[in-house]
């Protein structure tokens, strides 16, 4: 009786590591398949601009969702600190606000990719409110 209930036990045991074995390499797998070798780096500058007068005072900029907010602005250029961004990236956006000296006052956002201008917006008028948006 008791070399009975060993073997089953052995057998238990052994059916139990096997498992164990066979769903560690699965995953081992599919975790190579998710995570590429060559994980994509991409430097990202925003940038925005006014006519002469223009006033920027708040910028909101970001990456996928993470907006940075700044306040307190003044002058008619700003540009943000370069953000690397690592692996898989779906959007940026930026929206900076200003104040013009009249209905013909500009302000252009742009958004740098890699040193490429990716896309940009201007608007125009008294209360300027300009934003962009760039899809990778």
């Amino acid at each position: 009786m008791k070399k009975i209930k060993l073997s089953r036990v052995c057998k238990g045991l052994f059916v139990a590591v096997m498992t164990v074995m066979v769903l560690s390499f699965v995953e081992s797998c599919r975790k190579d398949d998710d995570v590429s070798e060559d994980v994509k780096t991409q430097k990202i500058i925003f940038k925005a601009e006014g006519s002469s007068g223009v006033n920027i005072s708040k910028a909101v900029y970001g990456i996928d969702g993470n907006p940075i907010t700044v306040n307190g602005l003044s002058g008619a250029t700003w540009t943000s600190p370069e953000l690397t961004a690592e692996g898989v990236v779906y959007n940026t956006n930026v929206v900076v606000n200003a104040t013009g000296v009249d209905a013909a006052s500009t302000l252009k956002v742009q958004i740098w990719v890699d040193g490429q201008l990716k896309k940009e917006s201007v608007s125009s008028g008294m209360t300027l409110s300009a934003s962009t948006s760039y899809s990778f």
